[in-house]
């Protein structure tokens, strides 16, 4: 910690001797509940591919994401370990599973059980940190202001669950925004000021990590929802085997361009600057599109799997593609943030997967789903390169 928030500490902190902090079997339990979300919104966006779908999803997407990253950072600061903060962990995860198992009818007859579950999710866990941080503690100014803004989104969230539905998207829209953006100014609130991100006294290392586990969920997410389709097709022929090799591929590659490119590189990032609390919030900006890439790219590979050839319908041909475009935009960020610039690479592979786009018409998804692998496993083999040049240049540097 900061000498700022470390002059007073507290039995439920972590506790900071400069070794990375571990993440727990706690907060890996935790995070189970997020492989089922994820599956749900995959299933969702799966079975409305329209434009209402995209944006149900995509709503209830910032509200999967944003009930993990707040709970990540209050394990960041308070040890998992202390039996007050795992209790706190495991009711978190019951609600979340509420949520998750609530997520398909969200915009429909559960939207009341999915909001209340939601809102006991951010505002129960925000109050009870308050509950157990002294007035005069360091982070109490910032949890105070932290539930403020919960608490305004929650009436939105409830409001929406119980007007016409048309009204819902609306108002669960302010929801995320006061969410979303309100860190980025630092909860700013009449009477109790705003906090700085010099006050988001995180460990680097273990945000890092705890980011990692998301995208690994993600991925494992990806190779479950193709498993199962697979698992339906009455025939296993040549083609399904085709559409299974380019689907585990294009996985391998997403998993190549973050985990063999950037991520020990991106621990050191948060690590060595004097300002991790606003590189950590960067963090977890980014990938929210990141893992939202990962998410669309699962469906992709489920229809690539369950409809290989013949003309694809338009909703088909830009859910393939658009995976693995929103993903190289949000590692283009990503990198830009660990590395502070944006990778040619990446640039010229969004622009690649937008001609297969276009190619819609006189392909198939399968023809479309090689092209997309093949162009990411092009920008894996390119950024890996491209990593070792760098590091031979520290080194030299460093000599």
């Amino acid at each position: 910690m900061s000498s700022s928030a470390g002059e007073k500490t507290h039995p439920l902190l972590r506790q900071r001797d400069g070794q990375h902090a571990r993440v727990t079997a706690v907060e890996l339990f935790f995070d189970l509940v997020y492989a089922f979300a994820a599956t749900q919104l995959s299933h969702k966006l799966l079975g409305h591919l329209n434009a209402q779908g995209v944006a149900e999803t995509l709503v209830l997407w910032f509200a999967v994401w944003l009930g993990w990253q707040y709970t990540c950072w209050v394990t960041n600061w308070f040890d998992p370990e202390r039996p007050a903060i795992r209790s706190l962990v495991f009711a978190v995860t019951l609600l979340g599973l509420v949520m998750a198992a609530a997520l398909p009818e969200a915009f429909g007859e559960r939207a009341s059980l999915f909001a209340a579950a939601y809102v006991a999710i951010q505002v129960g866990r925000t109050a009870y940190i308050v509950s157990r941080l002294p007035a005069d503690h360091p982070l109490a100014p910032n949890y105070w202001r932290m539930l403020g803004w919960l608490a305004i989104a929650a009436v939105f969230w409830l409001a929406g669950a119980f007007v016409f539905p048309q009204w819902r998207m609306t108002l669960w829209l302010v929801a995320i925004a006061c969410e979303y953006l309100s860190p980025m100014f630092g909860f700013p609130l009449p009477g109790l000021g705003r906090s700085s991100t010099q006050d988001w006294t995180i460990e680097g290392g273990h945000l890092a990590e705890r980011c990692q586990a998301f995208v690994i969920v993600a991925l494992g997410e990806a190779l479950v929802s193709t498993g199962a389709t697979l698992s339906e097709a009455q025939d296993w022929d040549g083609t399904v085997l085709l559409a299974l090799l380019a689907a585990f591929l294009t996985t391998v590659a997403m998993w190549w361009l973050y985990f063999g490119t950037s991520s020990e590189d991106a621990t050191r990032t948060i690590e060595r600057s004097d300002d991790p609390g606003r590189i950590g919030a960067y963090f977890h900006y980014v990938h929210a599109i990141l893992i939202a890439g990962i998410i669309v790219g699962a469906v992709g590979n489920d229809l690539m799997l369950a409809h290989p050839h013949g003309a694809p319908p338009w909703a088909h041909a830009v859910a393939l593609i658009a995976g693995p475009v929103i993903y190289l935009v949000g590692s283009a960020i990503y990198k830009k943030v660990v590395y502070g610039r944006i990778p040619h690479s990446h640039l010229i592979g969004a622009v690649l997967l937008l001609v297969v786009i276009a190619l819609a018409p006189v392909a198939d998804l399968l023809s479309m789903g090689w092209m997309a692998c093949v162009t990411l496993l092009a920008l894996g083999s390119w950024e890996g390169r491209s990593m070792i040049k760098r590091r031979n240049q520290s080194r030299g540097e460093a000599a």
